[in-house]
């Protein structure tokens, strides 16, 4: 493992309190954990305590939609195979992983005629799944003839995760795979030194992989592109085309909901951490949600409320407790609160009086 990864590593393992910043990075669909937990298991490990001690919620472990910070995902991944002494963890979730997992962006990827089309509308809506990842065709690195590279990772100048890099091009090769069986890839490329043998890799991909390299690439025949998909159905692809599209537009409100639920009680619910957490600018954010009729604001107070109610009624943590676990600053802003969500204090709700 080269100094960088190694730096970036210990950052992931032993940052303060083991949890997040919303404004650490952004966010990934839960669907990209999935295999961690079956995986986990069956090596000897407890994947509910690897996703606390990496600040992600247990739900994510068993849910495709959640939107969970990238780092926290990079984290649980290094958590594991350390602790597990299983440096290849990455490549072996990525062995049960299917296309699936990418929703309506699968079908795009199927319906499309060829191997080209299908890259061309990854490479737009990736940022659907993950907010951070890319994927695109590069020219050889070597400049051989008749080869290209397709180029995965973070977007530029964030140090790739081994762990996490491993699990998404192992992913992206296996997709491959299924869309169109043996399609001659003349080798690999990791931007680290991995800490499981290069022979494990080279049985993973069935060719040479070469590490230390400047980025993480698939180096395949410029031939593939052409290559023709069983699958193709232009009207379907259409109609995943227009979803993902007006996902793009129109996903904002769920996506600030979900960034809100999850720094209650981790980080300050501040607009300006969720705005970064979602890669907009703040003032943007505001704009776009004071055209679907809402604010920051309410929309805090109600994930506030909503987390209220199942604390109150469904556990017997302390009142001071709740109002921590609510952001708030102590129990009698709590109390307040609830004298103005239902009119009486959190001790009638927990009794079922509101």
């Amino acid at each position: 493992m080269g100094p960088s990864m190694g730096k970036f590593t210990a950052r992931l393992l032993t940052s303060h309190d083991n949890r997040l910043t919303l404004d650490d990075m952004s966010v990934i669909r839960s669907a990209g954990l999935r295999g961690f937990r079956v995986t986990v298991t069956e090596l000897g490990g407890d994947a509910e305590d690897y996703a606390a001690r990496a600040g992600l919620p247990v739900a994510a472990l068993d849910a495709d939609d959640l939107m969970v910070p990238e780092e926290a995902l990079a984290r649980v991944l290094e958590i594991a195979a350390r602790d597990l002494g299983h440096p290849d963890l990455g490549l072996r979730i990525a062995a049960r992983q299917d296309l699936g997992l990418l929703g309506a962006l699968a079908l795009a990827i199927q319906s499309s005629a060829t191997v080209a089309d299908a890259l061309e509308c990854t490479s737009r809506y990736l940022f659907v799944h993950a907010r951070s990842l890319s994927l695109s065709v590069e020219p050889d690195p070597y400049g051989a003839p008749g080869i290209a590279a397709l180029r995965y990772g973070l977007r530029p100048g964030l140090p790739a995760p081994v762990q996490g890099t491993d699990l998404g091009l192992g992913f992206l090769h296996r997709a491959i795979l299924y869309l169109v069986g043996p399609y001659g890839l003349r080798g690999v490329e990791l931007p680290y030194r991995p800490p499981a043998p290069l022979p494990v890799y080279e049985q993973f991909f069935g060719t040479q992989v070469r590490i230390g390299r400047p980025a993480a690439m698939l180096r395949v025949p410029r031939s593939l592109a052409e290559r023709s998909l069983s699958r193709g159905d232009e009207h379907l692809r259409h109609l995943a085309l227009a979803f993902l599209a007006e996902r793009s537009r129109s996903d904002l409100l769920p996506q600030v909901r979900a960034a809100v639920r999850q720094s209650l009680g981790t980080a300050p619910p501040e607009i300006g951490a969720v705005a970064r957490m979602l890669t907009v600018h703040p003032r943007t954010l505001q704009r776009r949600l004071r055209a679907e009729g809402t604010t920051f604001a309410a929309i805090l107070d109600d994930e506030r409320r909503r987390a209220a109610r199942r604390y109150l009624v469904g556990t017997d943590l302390p009142l001071s407790q709740v109002a921590g676990l609510l952001g708030l600053s102590e129990q009698s802003a709590l109390t307040r609160c609830c004298r103005r969500w239902w009119g009486t204090t959190p001790s009638t709700v927990r009794r079922g009086g509101a």
